[in-house]
């Protein structure tokens, strides 16, 4: 995506923040999460690397509880400054040493872990992992998992559903098992790639408590997805049956 000359100001004046020695205030961090551009520094269509709109992320937080959080491809940080007053423990996992340096500076309260999700060493259970994942086919080698398809998101789920109580992800929406968004009711449907993933994680995914992400759409750079707030309760999910899922998708499909 080309630039305008007022973004490019904006992200340059985001980057002298970033890298200034003072501390920032709460209106500087709003004007870094609203003006940095991921573009500027990387092909991130290529990465499927697009952070969340700073309000987007205001109501995600409305989902969120517990202590001890990890978010998932953390980016600069967009979900953990939303719920970083929510929780008592917040922990950030990014790859890019890029969006670490920015994110430090915007959550400086987080612990922040420069690695893939694919990855991490044992770092305990924690009651919430959210995450706005990387969306489609990225190229990635080291998976391991009951999900065998090719969407990042849903492998973000999956491991996300080895850390955590409960995840709360923003998906596509035709990556989630529901229609709401922009829609004019709640619909269950399911295309074959999530059946796929439901099949063979047991995972199930819930509506959140009625977000519609299309109010944000056009406050995303570079794309305007139709997205959906996803809601996984792992600890239930571990304890459905094979009959129980049987049901579901009988009634979705």
């Amino acid at each position: 995506m080309k630039l305008t000359k007022p973004q490019i100001k904006a992200h340059n004046q985001v980057m002298e923040l970033v890298h200034s020695d003072k501390k920032l205030t709460e209106d500087e961090k709003y004007f870094i999460l609203d003006n940095f551009q991921e573009g500027a520094l990387h092909i991130n269509s290529q990465a499927g690397a697009f952070f969340t709109p700073r309000m987007l992320a205001r109501d995600f937080a409305l989902e969120v509880h517990g202590n001890r959080a990890i978010d998932l491809c953390a980016g600069i940080g967009s979900l953990s400054f939303a719920i970083e007053q929510k929780v008592n423990e917040l922990v950030c996992v990014e790859i890019n040493a890029d969006y670490i340096e920015i994110g430090k500076r915007i959550v400086p309260s987080a612990t922040w872990i420069h690695s893939s999700i694919f990855d991490l060493k044992d770092i305990g259970l924690f009651d919430v992992a959210v995450s706005n994942p990387p969306f489609g086919n990225i190229k990635e080698n080291s998976f391991t998992g009951k999900y065998s398809g090719s969407q990042f998101e849903y492998k973000a789920i999956e491991i996300a559903s080895r850390l955590a109580r409960y995840g709360i992800f923003i998906l596509p929406q035709m990556s989630a098992s529901f229609r709401y968004s922009g829609a004019p009711f709640y619909k269950q449907e399911i295309n074959e790639k999530c059946k796929k993933f439901i099949g063979q994680t047991g995972i199930i995914m819930e509506q959140s408590c009625g977000i519609d992400t299309s109010v944000y759409q056009d406050q995303w750079n570079g794309v305007s997805p139709v997205c959906e707030i996803v809601c996984c309760d792992f600890e239930e999910i571990k304890n459905e049956s094979k009959s129980q899922f049987d049901l579901f998708a009988d009634a979705a499909s």
